[in-house]
């Protein structure tokens, strides 16, 4: 059977090992009083530990191998890190470790002391046969109070990560926070399929630009679709030649380089996804909504914030098209909710999260918490394999979690990492 360093990890901080009469190889009583803390980084792999050996009481770092030898072939002698080390503990002693000083480091051997079912347990959970996840034959049932705990820790970590990349851009955008957020808002205007146009449309046209022409709507229509390639060509209908002859003012004006129109996809979607209609409705979101960040800092309950996007009222020319000169049968151009609860999650939580992080305000970090808690969650291939185990998520912030598990706990059977899966090596 397999057997890894990690689960030693795990046995030795866990104490899931007999303890009973423990020895070091060489005779000596040994009485574990902190097993230390579990360093992650470069270094003896637990810290600040107190041990009792014989009679005398050690506190330092203790090193975990599967096998004693390891010790040298992992160089540790020539390390200095390695000098504070008062306990090696292995699952096999086959060679004993002398420093160069020629003190011998105390060994404790592992090898007949891990129970047979706790082994067992893990060698299924980590390398036995699934479809879907390591746990999925347990998972579902575990009970809500682990499961809940566990969402809340992944949730945090996947927030923690995506707010890297937002204070980067703030950083580039020397601290501006609206400026920010509207690249953010753009590209997920974008849904995936169009964002990186619709990222590089924002960045190829700041915010103050668009501001000096918020009373006038046609203007700041004619700067969003002209940069974004869509009145280079010859127009007929006369909404749309009249967007590209201000934007031919305003591109002048502003020395603007508008984006290459072929990146924007309109292949395999429906017409009410189609790239022009989202850019009207960003448009029409730029219109009537100034210093949008502050706002959503300021607005407190879920449905207001969702009224920003679900009552974005397009230009009337919209209304009987899809795409410019081409008419098609009127139709309602809003955004519908499930769109709406999308720009929720990807951005607007994101940036109250990232927002009460950089500037440590716990208020803001919990109303990211609270507007996943109150947005349903996504449907996807990930969702319905867990719903399929009898985890459902009833929210955005479980799905949100479970896509974290399963992308970087599960996907890399992490399980001795992960507090589902320590819950269920303990209770199976």
């Amino acid at each position: 059977m397999l057997f890894t360093e990690d689960f030693l990890h795990y046995v030795w901080k866990f104490r899931l090992f007999e303890r009973a009469n423990l020895q070091t190889t060489t005779g000596d009583i040994i009485e574990i009083l902190s097993a230390g803390m579990h360093n992650t980084d470069s270094g003896p792999d637990f810290g600040n530990a107190r041990i009792k050996i014989g009679d005398t009481l050690w506190a330092g770092n203790v090193e975990l191998h599967l096998s004693s030898s390891d010790w040298k072939k992992h160089k540790h002698s020539k390390d200095n890190a390695y000098d504070n080390v008062i306990l090696h503990v292995v699952y096999r002693d086959d060679e004993p470790v002398i420093l160069p000083n020629g003190r011998q480091i105390p060994t404790l051997e592992l090898k007949d002391r891990i129970p047979d079912e706790l082994f067992n347990r893990y060698h299924n959970l980590v390398f036995g046969t699934q479809t879907i996840i390591p746990c999925e034959a347990s998972i579902g049932k575990l009970d809500d109070f682990t499961l809940k705990t566990w969402f809340t820790r992944v949730l945090i970590e996947r927030l923690e990560k995506k707010s890297t990349a937002v204070i980067t851009a703030l950083n580039l955008n020397r601290g501006d926070w609206e400026e920010t957020f509207y690249q953010f808002l753009a590209a997920n205007f974008g849904f995936k399929t169009n964002a990186v146009p619709f990222e590089l449309l924002a960045k190829s046209l700041p915010q103050n630009i668009l501001a000096k022409h918020k009373n006038n709507p046609l203007q700041i229509e004619a700067l969003i679709f002209g940069q974004a390639g869509f009145l280079n060509n010859d127009l007929t209908d006369e909404y749309p030649r009249k967007l590209k002859k201000e934007y031919e003012f305003l591109r002048k004006k502003f020395n603007l380089i508008p984006i290459d129109n072929h990146l924007w996809k309109f292949m395999r979607m429906r017409p009410q996804n189609f790239p022009t209609i989202r850019l009207a409705q960003f448009a029409a979101l730029v219109i009537n909504s100034n210093h949008l960040f502050s706002k959503v800092l300021d607005i407190k309950d879920v449905k207001s914030l969702q009224k920003l996007f679900i009552d974005i009222k397009v230009t009337p020319y919209w209304a009987d098209h899809y795409q410019f000169d081409k008419p098609s049968k009127p139709s309602s151009k809003s955004m519908g909710q499930a769109s709406a609860g999308l720009l929720l999650l990807n951005t607007l939580a994101l940036f109250l999260f990232s927002y009460g992080r950089h500037n440590q305000q716990q208020y803001y970090i919990d109303r990211s918490l609270k507007l996943l808690e109150n947005l349903p969650g996504e449907q996807n291939n990930i969702i319905a394999d867990f719903d399929s185990l009898g985890v459902k998520a009833s929210s955005a912030f479980e799905s949100q979690a479970l896509l974290e598990l399963k992308n970087y706990y599960c996907n890399y059977k992490k399980c001795l990492q992960c507090g589902v899966g320590n819950k269920i090596l303990k209770l199976a």
